[in-house]
């Protein structure tokens, strides 16, 4: 399948999560070659009870570790409609999408991504899974079973120039 026009979606990849080194400078090698939005989670437990049910809470302050066109800012597992909008409005048709937590934040903007029209797709070496699975496994498996597209490695990218 040809794509007429792409991006990357980086979920957030911030100090509060544990993001491999190797993984954080893979993906800012990306970014320079493609829009790129990130997210970054924010705390705010009057909008999503994180430490209240969780016991835990991301930094009040984290910034994304990639370098990106646009930031967002989000509270909780779903990226701001405000992204999703953008990417629209940009006439993208295909998300590339990696990041923290295949398994829960990847996978919930991919719900997004695929109800707004658009073909997410998720770049499985460049994502980690949530405690409950590191390696992406679990999230590559879901996401393949619900919008088909999973990428293993750089050689699968479809890329122009």
């Amino acid at each position: 399948m040809i794509f007429r026009k792409q991006a990357l979606l980086v979920v957030d990849v911030q100090p509060s999560f544990a993001v491999p080194e190797g993984m954080i400078s893979d993906i800012t090698a990306l970014s320079q070659r493609l829009y790129t939005i990130a997210t970054v989670e924010r705390h705010d437990e009057g909008i999503t009870p994180f430490e209240r049910q969780l016991g835990w809470k991301p930094g009040p302050d984290d910034d994304s570790l990639v370098p990106a066109d646009r930031v967002f800012i989000k509270h909780g597992y779903l990226p701001p409609p405000e992204a999703i909008d953008h990417l629209k409005s940009l006439g993208v048709d295909r998300v590339l999408v990696c990041g923290v937590q295949a398994d829960t934040c990847c996978l919930a903007a991919g719900f997004m991504l695929f109800d707004a029209g658009l073909q997410p797709t998720l770049l499985k070496w460049l994502s980690v899974g949530s405690s409950l699975d590191r390696s992406a496994d679990l999230g590559a498996n879901l996401w393949r079973h619900h919008f088909g597209s999973v990428l293993h490695s750089a050689d699968e990218l479809q890329l122009d120039g």
